[in-house]
Formats: structure tokens, sequence, C-alpha cells
């Protein structure tokens, strides 16, 4: 993931658009020099232009000259941190698996007794993640950049996500309140679960049902209760 990039300017590019750049007064004194980058400095500006061209744009089919335009640099300085633009995506993407993995972490500590109440909220969080934000989310599972080998950060980053549902589930199985089994199978039911119903309400394919992004999340709490009474322990 880009360790460069504080959590909070991710949601500080979701929540604030850019503001318009004022036109120069005239002045007799030559411009002032372009702001120089150091290395953290130039990663991080490139990181930010891309992530918030991708929610401006709601896809990521601009060129990496753009970018660099974006954020103030040369067409040929973000070569001197990723290999092309898929490499600038990957990271990009590293940072909505990092705060959807915290959002998620966030509502399984707020159950701290109830694995079942727990996987109810990280299937909320899930939603709420992926519909309050479309096309940083749809970066996120594209297959553009589904190669582990090419972007393992990325992936290792997708998978710091998703042991936050297979470690709730692990503790639901050793408190007695999930049915033992495999818990990678469980959590494979549970993602494709929260992860058809983001992409459902994204896509607006729901909307004949009375399913909209403003009560995804009620939606989300419901289909996760629903799976809870297949996973419930046996009796004898």
């Amino acid at each position: 993931m880009g360790r460069n990039v504080s959590t909070e300017n991710i949601h500080r590019q979701h929540a604030v658009k850019e503001s318009r750049a004022s036109k120069p007064r005239a002045s007799s004194t030559p411009p002032a020099p372009p702001p120089r980058y150091h290395h953290g400095d130039l990663r991080r500006a490139l990181i930010d232009a891309a992530l918030a061209m991708v929610i401006e744009e709601g896809a990521w089919d601009f060129k990496l000259r753009e970018v660099a335009r974006r954020a103030g640099v040369s067409h040929a300085a973000p070569y001197n941190h990723f290999e092309d633009k898929a490499a600038l995506l990957a990271e990009v993407a590293s940072l909505g698996f990092h705060s959807l993995r915290l959002a998620m972490h966030a509502a399984a500590r707020s159950q701290p007794r109830s694995a079942r109440q727990a996987f109810v909220n990280i299937g909320a969080a899930y939603v709420r993640f992926g519909v309050e934000h479309p096309a940083h989310y749809r970066l996120m599972f594209g297959a553009e950049l589904a190669d582990r080998e090419r972007h393992p950060t990325l992936h290792a980053a997708s998978d710091a996500t998703f042991a936050v549902l297979t470690g709730v589930l692990e503790r639901g199985q050793l408190s007695g309140q999930i049915r033992r089994g495999e818990v990678r199978a469980q959590a494979l039911a549970a993602w494709a679960l929260v992860h058809g119903l983001t992409t459902l309400v994204i896509d607006q394919r729901v909307s004949f049902l009375g399913v909209s992004p403003r009560d995804a999340e009620r939606h989300a709490r419901h289909a996760a209760m629903a799976m809870l009474d297949g996973l419930r322990p046996k009796t004898s």
C-alpha cells in the first residue's frame, strides 16, 4: 500500500472537490519556480492526483501524463516511481482496501462479545463503503489489477481486509455462536453476498425493488442476518 499517503487524505479526496485556482494578478516580479518534489512528495502527489481523477471522472481511462499535469510535474516524472499507469492505479486501489479494512475493523470491534452482531456490522460497513465510493470500489476490484504477482502490495491489502471477516468467523466458531466449518468457505460466501449487493446497488439493478444507495446499509444488515440463520450451530 502507499505508505506515504495518509488515510485522512483518502477521506478528504472523497469528501471535498478541488477548488478552482484564481487567476494570477499581473506582477513585475518573475514567476516563482514550480515547487520541488523530493521522493516522498512526488509519489504522494501522483497518488493523490490519480485518486482525485478517479473520484471526479468515475473512471480511470485517463493517461499517465494527465495525472502528471494534475500533480504539476513533468510528463516523465511519474516513471521515477511507477512502471506504468497500472502500477499507479494499484497504489490507489491499495488505499481503498486500507480504508475499507479500517471501517470493517472498527465495525467488528464495536461488538467485542457478539461475533454474530460483529458479522452483521462488518457487512454493513462493507456495503456502505462501496456505495459511498463507487468509482474507487470498482477500481479496487477491477480485472486489470487482478494479477497478484504484478501487484503484490495491492493484493496484500486485499488479503488483510478479507482477514477481518475470517477473524470474526473464527471468533464466532470458538465461542459457539457460529457453526463450526471451514472458515474460508464461510467467508467466501459472506463476501460474495455483500459484494454482490454492493455491485447491484451501484449499478442501480435493484431499484425496481425499491433499494437505493440511501438504504443499502439496512438491506446489507438484513442479508447478513439471513445468512447467519444458516450458520447457527447445530443442536444435538
